[in-house]
């Protein structure tokens, strides 16, 4: 690594900011590295502008991802050969989880997120609810309506980051809801019955939320495991957004009928 690429590496890693390394691992140039900036933009070079082209292109799907992978690739960046392995190395700041409501189910939430590596914020206009010492592990407790968070944060929310609204009351949940389909956040899940359900999208339809926003919202939220207590609801909650981020197949609650709750 050049001592310019290697500065920008680490003064992009000291400052928190998003960014990718390549480096042949295989083939010839084997050493050679790319480096993906915040920006688009990248330094460095593999040996061929085509495949430095390439490879900036599935480097920022990899970082927004936050995956790290070895993929394959012709000398030019033919997708089809396989004459060059490139290991692929994401450094992304911790995915975020914002969570809306200071509710019983919001500390089994915050401590469930925190062992999967997230910087979770709770967000509650209530001051009495919304406190450090009943919520400690959480890495912000913010005292503000929904929508005045989600002007602050929104920008930063990306396909890694997760909004998850808990309140089950509508004047928080529609706009902790409209405000987060602004963003380009991964997922957004809400509490509530099916019947609770029903009567908040009649309220996000009188507030403008179209069909296509509607299948963002993932509510009732979590899998379909059976959860009756907080701890057990928020792992269903966090395997519904580790199933979305990976494309796997799950039995999502949204899709289903009946009780919400496994029985005794």
């Amino acid at each position: 690594m050049t001592a310019n690429l290697f500065d920008e590496f680490k003064s992009n890693l000291n400052e928190g900011l998003p960014v990718a390394l390549a480096t042949i691992i295989e083939g010839t140039g084997q050493g050679s590295k790319l480096l993906l900036l915040p920006d688009g933009t990248y330094m460095g070079s593999l040996g061929n502008p085509k495949i430095d082209r390439v490879l900036s292109r599935d480097m920022a799907g990899e970082l927004a991802a936050g995956r790290t992978s070895i993929r394959h690739y012709g000398q030019e960046g033919e997708a089809r050969e396989e004459s060059l392995s490139i290991f692929i190395e994401s450094f992304a700041p911790p995915p975020q989880m914002l969570i809306f409501g200071a509710v019983d189910f919001t500390a089994a939430l915050v401590r469930i997120a925190k062992v999967l590596g997230y910087k979770v914020t709770v967000c509650d206009a209530r001051p009495v609810f919304a406190t450090a010492a009943r919520f400690p592990q959480a890495d912000a407790v913010e005292n503000e309506w929904p929508n005045d968070l989600m002007e602050k944060l929104g920008d930063s929310l990306g396909q890694r980051d997760a909004v998850c609204v808990l309140t089950h009351d509508n004047k928080f949940d529609v706009p902790a809801i409209t405000s987060a389909l602004k963003t380009e956040v991964g997922y957004i899940g809400v509490m509530g019955s099916r019947k609770t359900h029903e009567n908040r999208n009649q309220r996000l339809v009188e507030a403008g939320v179209t069909t296509k926003e509607f299948q963002r919202i993932m509510s009732p939220v979590g899998l379909d495991i059976g959860a009756r207590t907080p701890e057990e609801t928020a792992i269903s909650i966090c395997a519904e957004i580790i199933a979305m981020r990976t494309g796997r197949k799950a039995p999502h609650l949204k899709v289903g009928s009946g009780p919400i709750h496994g029985e005794s």
